[in-house]
């Protein structure tokens, strides 16, 4: 009864939006800025770098699987109540943003106990073992790691337009009713 009440008065577009576009960005700036002052500056030859990298992306993964977690549900509330969205969030817009949605979590998943952790384990051996070059295991997990970030960002900003062009129409149809 109440969360059915919430749910109708829940503005949901706005949210996804802005979690997605917060998520994107942390995405842009941990990729293409903390990661690179952290190779420049040296801490990657650093033996405690693995440990260091293992920390900071344990936690950015779990502020991840928050935000996949608020965006597959601000999806499925629009989907859900489709009366008050009918024109704004319909159709096949609405099977694509559930989809990205749920590969969006799915991405998430695979970073936080799949790929985060085989990447820092290997890391940790090749400290252990003091050598110098990159193993092919390494190499092929950075691969991984940025295909699924290229994934990620796309399908991040895929869904934003996708909502961004919702909140036009909603708008839109919100302003030929008042007229």
């Amino acid at each position: 009864m109440f969360s059915q009440q919430t749910a109708n008065r829940t503005n949901w577009i706005p949210w996804v939006i802005a979690i997605a576009g917060f998520w994107l960005s942390s995405n842009i700036v941990l990729d293409f800025l903390v990661m690179p002052i952290m190779y420049v500056s040296g801490m990657t030859t650093q033996t405690d770098f693995a440990t260091a990298g293992y920390s900071l992306f344990w936690s950015f993964n779990r502020v991840e699987l928050l935000c996949a977690a608020i965006v597959l549900t601000g999806v499925l509330a629009l989907r859900r109540n489709p009366g008050e969205f009918e024109v704004a969030y319909s159709g096949s817009r609405c099977r694509w943003a559930l989809g990205i949605g749920l590969c969006l979590l799915s991405l998430a998943l695979v970073d936080t106990y799949v790929l985060t952790p085989e990447m820092s384990a290997t890391a940790l051996s090749l400290n252990s073992a003091s050598q110098t070059a990159i193993a092919p295991a390494m190499n092929w997990l950075h691969s991984a790691y940025w295909l699924l970030e290229v994934l990620k960002v796309t399908s991040l900003a895929s869904l934003v337009w996708l909502c961004l062009i919702d909140m036009r129409d909603r708008l839109a149809a919100t302003a030929n009713v008042s007229l």
